[in-house]
């Protein structure tokens, strides 16, 4: 009888070790689970197209193709009193324009960014902006 016990016991902390280990997977990578992660592509596109996340949050861009890539904010659509935000962490859009080679995010890469306020945030890549790789942050 004692051994019934011990291996309903050795079972017990098993399959309670193995549930918490599969509980903190998602948290292994860093981020929380209410931060985005958004997908630079190879066919000139953000994936997903629109991100929305909660004030305070952080976006990922991840260059998953084999060309380089910049995440650059429109300038006149960043939200009255927010910081602007590009790849190379520039000060303004046409600097972020006139040194984009600085900004790249190169295939492996990624850029990250911390959205404080609400707000739609509009952005885009420099070099393949004519091809429509334009994207949005949602923050609500």
């Amino acid at each position: 009888m004692s051994s019934d016990i011990y291996d309903r016991r050795t079972i017990l902390r098993v399959s309670g070790t193995a549930l918490a280990t599969i509980g903190t997977a998602g948290c292994l990578n860093g981020r929380s689970p209410t931060d985005q992660t958004v997908t630079m592509t190879g066919d000139f596109g953000f994936d997903p197209t629109t991100a929305t996340i909660e004030p305070g949050r952080a976006v990922t861009w991840e260059n998953t193709s084999d060309v380089d890539h910049t995440v650059t904010a429109y300038e006149d659509d960043v939200p009255d009193g927010t910081a602007y935000f590009a790849s190379g962490d520039f000060e303004s859009e046409r600097s972020a324009r006139d040194h984009m080679r600085e900004g790249l995010v190169a295939p492996g890469d990624e850029y990250e960014h911390t959205f404080e306020e609400p707000g739609t945030y509009e952005y885009y890549c420099v070099p393949h902006e004519g091809s429509g790789m334009v994207g949005t942050v949602r923050v609500e």
